[in-house]
Parts: C-alpha cells; structure tokens; sequence
C-alpha cells in the first residue's frame, strides 16, 4: 500500500486531476445547467484548440525550453491556408503550406536559441510580435473570406456529444504519450531538460532534439489555429492573443516543472481542460468574466505549491 500511494504521489499530474475533480462537483452543485449535454458539447468543442498548444508546450518545457509565439503562430497559420485559398490554391495545398510556415517558425527559433545561446523566452517574445505583425499584414487588418471550397469537415465535424476536432486532439495526445514515455526519443527529451551536460556525455544530440521540440510546438499551435479558423469560419487577425500565458499555466497546473525534465502528457491534458472547464463554469454561474484571470492565476500558484509538497512528500516516502 505504502509503495502505492508513493508512486501515486510521484506523479506530477495528480494536484491537476485533484483540483479538475473538486471543480467539477462545485460547477455541477452550483449551476443545474452545467453537466447538461448541450454545455458538455461545448466544453468539448472548446478544449482541443488550448489542448493541442498545451501539448506542444509542454514537451517543450519538459525539453527545458519555453515558446511564446504559439498564439501569434495559431493566428498565422490559418491565415496564410485562407488567403492562399482565396487566391485560387488546392484547399489541401494551402493547408500544407500553411502547417510548413509553423515548422519553419519553430526550426527559426530552434537554430536562433541554441545556435546563438539566446534564452528562448526572448526568441520567442520577438518571434510572438514578427508572427502577430505578419497575420495583421497578410489580412489587411480584416478576417479573409472564407473560401466555399475548405475542408472544414475534415476538423470540426459535429457529432452528437463533439466535433472531429477532438478525435484529432486525443488522437495526437496519445500518439505524443507513446513517443513520450516509450520511444527512446521521449528520454532524450527528458534526459535533455533534466540536466543537459549530463544527457551530452549519454551521446544525445541536444540540438536535433530541442529543435524537433521547437518545431513540434510550433506544428501542434499552427494545428489548433487550423480547427479554431474552421469552427469559427474565420481567420481572424486577434486570434490567440493570450492564448500563449494559458497554454504555460496548462502546463503548470499539469505538473510540468519550469526548470525541465518533468511532466507528463496527460498533465497537459488535464490542465488544458481544467482551465476550460473554469472558463465555461464561471460563464454558467454568471459570474463577471474579469474574475477568469484571477482564477487561472491563482490555480497556477495552487498548483506549483502543491506539486512541490507532493514530489517533497514522495521523496520522503522514499527515504
């Protein structure tokens, strides 16, 4: 039993699944309407477009770095797919070409942070503003016509409880988890954010493995702003404005550690959900929308707190 509830405790994700629960029960006791099927469709709807920035993210962070550019990239993306669409290109060219213009902004803040030794909040940071400005340039200023030929089925096809977005977004995650936690290339990425000297004398090429993590990141946001784009049947310029802050705090809250090394993808997942579950909860009990920020942030300081105490607790156990 002692060896259970240890390994239980070691788990960087279980302050997250604690906390999703608690606000869960207090949602659904406060407001009737907020288990009904039509709000869980839309909580559904919602959840893969911050899931998938999330997971990005968080490989990332586990790899040691951080990327601040995914809300611009997630605006930048389907805007170059619709205004390549609307200038007479193949719906799926278009598309290809758009999710090639994330990879290439990724690989760009790979080679400029480790070729450079530049801290990749800063890459980043400058990659968020030249990404934003070439979304407000492309556009004009003003969302492109949504172009009557775009696969949109193909993302956001609704069903009954969801849409297709979210049969992408779990089957990405689980694809990430397998190559997480039971491909080689998974411990290289944790061996590389947990101590990079010592993942250098195992023989692990640090720069392909960052710059597969940059670039992988940049794919899954460039994806997200795909779905958002064809749910909404708009490229619009503001989207993803703040949506790089959420994505960090998913993370957080999912256990990732800032200093690398640690996570998990289903901590990613829970924590992308939990923040959209508050977002929608605080919507159905009409309570001022000012008062989200205030409970993501304070969800974020809860949750490093608690993770500390829990990998401190485990670590005794331990001992």
């Amino acid at each position: 039993m002692r060896k259970f509830v240890q390994l239980f405790l070691s788990r960087p994700e279980f302050s997250a699944l604690i906390m999703i629960i608690v606000v869960l029960i207090g949602f659904s006791l406060y407001s009737p309407y907020f288990m009904t099927p039509t709000n869980i469709r839309v909580v559904l709807g919602i959840i893969p477009e911050l899931g998938l920035v999330a997971l990005g993210v968080s490989i990332l962070m586990i790899a040691g770095e951080f990327d601040l550019s995914v809300g611009s990239v997630l605006a930048l993306t389907p805007m170059v797919a619709f205004t390549t669409m609307a200038g007479g290109l193949d719906p799926t060219l278009a598309i290809l070409l758009s999710l090639l213009v994330a990879l290439g902004i990724g690989f760009i803040n790979a080679q400029i942070t480790l070729r450079f030794n530049i801290p990749s909040f800063i890459t980043t940071l400058g990659m968020l503003f030249i990404a934003r400005s070439l979304t407000v340039v492309i556009s004009g200023g003003s969302p492109p016509p949504f172009p009557a030929d775009a696969p949109a089925a193909i993302f956001v096809e609704p069903f009954a409880l969801f849409r297709m977005s979210l049969i992408w977004y779990a089957g990405l995650a689980i694809l990430l988890g397998l190559m997480l936690h039971m491909s080689n290339f998974g411990n290289w990425v944790f061996a590389t954010g947990g101590y990079r000297p010592a993942a250098r004398d195992m023989g692990i090429d640090v720069f392909k493995v960052k710059t597969a993590c940059f670039m992988l990141c940049s794919f899954l946001a460039g994806f997200a702003g795909l779905i958002q784009a064809f749910r909404l049947r708009s490229a619009l310029p503001s989207a993803g404005v703040g949506l790089e802050l959420e994505a960090i705090a998913a993370s957080v809250i999912g256990g990732m550690a800032l200093t690398g090394g640690i996570g998990s993808v289903l901590g990613a997942v829970i924590g992308a959900s939990l923040i959209r579950v508050i977002d929608n909860g605080l919507v159905m009990a009409r309570v001022d929308a000012n008062w989200f920020n205030l409970a993501i942030g304070t969800l974020t300081i809860v949750a490093v707190i608690f993770n500390t105490w829990i990998r401190e607790r485990a670590r005794r156990m331990r001992t």
